[in-house]
């Protein structure tokens, strides 16, 4: 049976309703994996408990009197900061994408089902981001904007990729894991680990997040679109 003080997820909310709090906590201890290690309503509070160190906040971002948005930067301020998630009532895309630029990887709407949080808890907790699919394109177009000046030694490394690299690269951009790029390309998936172990070491990045990232922002992908047939749709930008 899980030892659920060491190995379950730490949990820190934030928010100044009593009421939201309370269903809150039932909701996340009803899973096994989950714990919350405490529970505020002010910034005060908030930093005082990053004591506890927590694995993940949910913080909202209308607190009264104050604005989750501006100790954000903060709460992510330890040498091993927590994942932040925005659980909010207010549906205003251009705050959330503030709160993602600030370092929030996550934001889930109080109006969604339950279930959202619980998966986006995991999610974000495994090293994904759950946001929908246009504020993906949104900060996906802002950091390609930001690449002028890293082009001309970027240039040189994406020379070094070879074309079966690079069919890699855009698959694991859709989300793909190794087993469905092998199937894709007919390789075994043993070799798709050695391609993806030479290009992490050609292109300098560390996982497949931040692969995903490096091949949106040099065009070795194509960034999601949103669908109009679909209002909420869920984008995991996986790490595994």
């Amino acid at each position: 049976m899980m030892h659920q003080s060491q190995t379950a997820i730490r949990i820190l909310l934030v928010d100044d309703h009593q009421i939201f709090l309370t269903g809150l906590r039932l909701l996340i201890e009803k899973e096994p994996d989950m714990i919350v290690v405490g529970t505020a309503s002010n910034r005060a509070e908030a930093l005082a408990l990053m004591q506890e160190h927590p694995d993940i906040v949910l913080l909202d971002l209308d607190l009264g009197n104050e604005s989750g948005i501006d100790f954000l930067p903060q709460l992510i301020k330890p040498e091993e900061p927590p994942r932040v998630i925005i659980v909010t009532g207010v549906p205003d895309p251009e705050l959330h994408l503030r709160a993602v630029r600030l370092g929030a990887l996550g934001v889930v709407l109080k109006l969604d089902p339950p279930g959202f949080l619980v998966k986006a808890i995991r999610k974000v907790h495994g090293g994904e981001m759950w946001l929908n699919r246009p504020m993906i394109s949104t900060v996906m177009t802002e950091l390609i904007h930001a690449r002028a000046k890293k082009m001309d030694s970027e240039a040189l490394k994406i020379a070094e990729l070879t074309v079966r690299e690079r069919e890699v690269i855009a698959l694991v951009a859709e989300g793909m894991r190794n087993k469905q790029i092998g199937e894709r390309l007919f390789i075994s998936e043993k070799t798709v680990r050695h391609y993806l172990t030479s290009v992490f070491d050609k292109l300098g990045v560390a996982d497949r997040l931040a692969l995903m990232i490096y091949a949106f922002q040099h065009g070795l992908a194509k960034i999601p679109t949103a669908d109009p047939q679909v209002e909420r749709t869920k984008t995991v930008l996986r790490t595994s």
